[in-house]
């Protein structure tokens, strides 16, 4: 089985002494990519530079709702560069967070509009980030452009109904290791997005899948949150790795070795 991670950070600080030895744990696990993720400026050249470090590292380039209320317009100018880099694969991390509201909503939509208006123009594929702002999400974005969409919603945690939404508009729909944990309440979701538009990630060093619950997350547990999904969809986890690898494949142009 393969697998792809399609959202991680592996730019931060928690991956810096050990973060080759990360690679080849997740490489032993099956996992033969692994998307790095930008929030801001420095994060994102960080993901370029381990881009081309790395075979299978792929990077994003993107500016966070939470650091939406310092960018400016230099930020914008280097963020195009960054993402014009060979192995720049996605706009993003981009989107809205109204649970933490790090910024100012007003700047939150600003600049989540700009950027995806950027990956319009670039023709990229953006990964957004929503937290208690699904609706503002989905009216900004059909307002900006009706046309199908591509991109992903990550670490997705609404209800089925939201799903079908999201997928409405063209995107894909990614799980994190939060879809083991016994609490969890949205198999639903799980269950129902098209086959074509499932993604998985781990967003570490984040969510830690069950048995890792607690524990710094890393791309080699990924396989133990595909094992769930495909539990709670009814299928082989062979089937589930082919389909998410091939979803991510095609989505972000990615060329595995």
């Amino acid at each position: 089985m393969r697998w792809i991670d399609t959202h991680a950070h592996l730019n931060m600080d928690q991956f810096a002494g050990d973060r080759e030895a990360v690679l080849a744990r997740a490489a032993a696990a099956g996992v033969a990519a692994v998307i790095d993720i930008g929030t801001d400026l420095t994060s994102s050249r960080a993901a370029v530079g381990l881009s081309r470090i790395f075979d299978s590292v792929f990077a994003t380039a993107g500016i966070h709702p939470h650091e939406s209320g310092s960018a400016g317009n230099g930020d914008f100018r280097e963020l195009e560069q960054l993402l014009s880099q060979p192995r720049t694969v996605a706009v993003g991390e981009i989107g809205l967070d109204y649970h933490y509201d790090f910024s100012p909503r007003e700047a939150q939509r600003s600049v989540f509009t700009r950027q995806l208006q950027l990956a319009r123009t670039l023709d990229m594929p953006v990964i957004i980030h929503v937290r208690k702002a699904m609706s503002d999400a989905l009216e900004i974005i059909d307002r900006l452009d009706a046309s199908p969409w591509r991109g992903v919603f990550h670490c997705f945690g609404g209800n089925a109904d939201e799903a079908a939404e999201v997928q409405a508009l063209g995107f894909h729909i990614s799980f994190t290791g939060v879809v083991t944990f016994k609490n969890f309440g949205n198999s639903d979701a799980v269950r129902t997005v098209l086959e074509e538009r499932l993604l998985l990630e781990t967003d570490c060093p984040y969510m830690a899948p069950v048995p890792f619950r607690g524990k710094r997350c890393e791309p080699s547990h990924l396989p133990h949150t595909g094992r769930t999904v495909a539990g709670i969809r009814g299928v082989s986890a062979d089937r589930l790795a082919v389909v998410t690898t091939e979803n991510a494949v095609t989505l972000f142009g990615l060329e595995l070795s």
